[in-house]
């Protein structure tokens, strides 16, 4: 029973650096200790939450009966802050004075009063195990400053030449796909495709609120393994395409007037004729247009829309999302100890992903985690599978950094 509460005590104690799948087979390992009240107060979440409530406690005591001053108004808002967490430590010591009370009547000599407590020994069983399990973590976890943000995909070929370009291709629709079934808007908006088949690199733009918390743990270097097309002696060739996912804001006309990421000085605008097949707007005009970003050297180049003002609109706007993406990963390193897996979610050239043709499985190496349909994963439905798993474990992580500030 309440196999969570020493879930959570297994999961304090085997801390600092593993990996997702070796903390899930701790958890998983922990034995519950049923009955134990001290066991109950002991584990590491219940204890936190506990000396939470006595601060606010202690901060009610120390508000003044007269006109408030700053520190009386700061320790307002601060017992305010605190006041879901109270009510939660209200229900979860209700629950676990019921739960004292009932197991008490599991060994009585009545069979009716018997199968009544072990029904409400359940019920309250559920209830302690949400409270820790979801209730406690979301009330101290905080909210992500990027849960409104919709998101930019870049797709690269890497190794494997034109087998890595079809399999950037397959990438893009399984993005594609997975974004519709998530109910978000998605474009290509910039695209190279081959003559031979495929895309060298594609720039897809997913809106949608939730979208870049949801496929930021998409950027790396995705790998597969298959036998192509042109291969006649049935060889399976490994093949790479990397991936970053970025941040994107709320459009905004930032070609003209310095930014808060960048000032204008700082960017370095060339217009050029597009190059490529694609219509009657190509190699005509000067529609074409490259920033440089001098500080960074980040360059971004778009040619595929039709006017220069357009793809002018683009390009600042892959560039603001570069520097933001920049930006935010400066601040995640600089705000926690640098842990080997913040260096290691951060790291775009790390292999993230394999999918086998051949064995029909796709493997998170992060996660240590394997899915058989390989169909279901590039259809984009099996993909969320993965977005889940990888949205608990930045989940658990953040909440083992909140307990360890003890």
């Amino acid at each position: 029973m309440l196999r969570s509460i020493a879930r959570f005590h297994a999961f304090k104690q085997a801390r600092p650096s593993r990996s997702f799948h070796s903390c899930r087979a701790t958890l998983a390992q922990a034995q519950p200790q049923a009955g134990s009240s001290s066991g109950l107060q002991d584990a590491p979440i219940v204890q936190y939450v506990k000396r939470k409530v006595e601060e606010r406690r202690k901060l009610e005591s120390e508000i003044s009966g007269e006109a408030l001053s700053e520190e009386d108004i700061r320790r307002v808002r601060k017992i305010r802050e605190l006041e879901p967490l109270q009510e939660a430590w209200v229900e979860w010591n209700r629950a676990k004075e019921s739960l004292q009370e009932t197991m008490a009547l599991l060994n009585d000599p009545d069979p009716t009063m018997r199968s009544m407590a072990e029904e409400e020994y359940a019920t309250l069983s559920q209830s302690i195990n949400a409270l820790v399990e979801n209730t406690f973590p979301s009330l101290l976890v905080p909210p992500s400053k990027t849960a409104k943000l919709s998101a930019i995909i870049e797709l690269r070929a890497g190794v494997g030449g034109s087998e890595s370009a079809l399999f950037t291709a397959d990438l893009v629709r399984m993005y594609t796909r997975a974004a519709q079934e998530m109910g978000w808007d998605v474009s290509l908006i910039s695209s190279n495709i081959l003559e031979a088949g495929g895309m060298k690199d594609a720039i897809m733009e997913v809106k949608g609120q939730g979208a870049y918390d949801a496929l930021r743990w998409e950027s790396g270097v995705h790998r597969v393994q298959r036998v192509p097309a042109t291969e006649a002696n049935g060889r399976v060739h490994t093949s790479t395409v990397s991936v970053m996912v970025l941040p994107l804001t709320e459009e905004a006309e930032t070609t003209s007037s310095d930014d808060d990421l960048f000032k204008m000085s700082d960017v370095k605008l060339e217009v050029m004729r597009s190059r490529g097949a694609g219509g009657q707007h190509v190699n005509k005009t000067e529609s074409a247009v490259r920033l440089t970003h001098i500080p960074t050297g980040i360059t971004v180049s778009m040619q595929d829309e039709r006017s220069q003002h357009q793809n002018r609109r683009r390009a600042f706007q892959i560039l603001r999302a570069r520097l933001m993406d920049l930006k935010m990963n400066q601040e995640m390193l600089e705000r926690r100890d640098i842990r080997r897996s913040l260096v290691r979610s951060a790291d775009r050239s790390e292999k993230i992903r394999t999918y086998n043709y051949a064995q029909d499985r796709v493997t998170d190496h992060r996660l240590g985690m394997s899915l058989k349909n390989l169909a279901s994963v590039m259809d984009g439905e099996g993909l969320q599978d993965f977005i889940k798993a990888l949205q608990e474990r930045h989940r658990d992580e953040m909440l083992e950094d909140v307990l360890a500030q003890q």
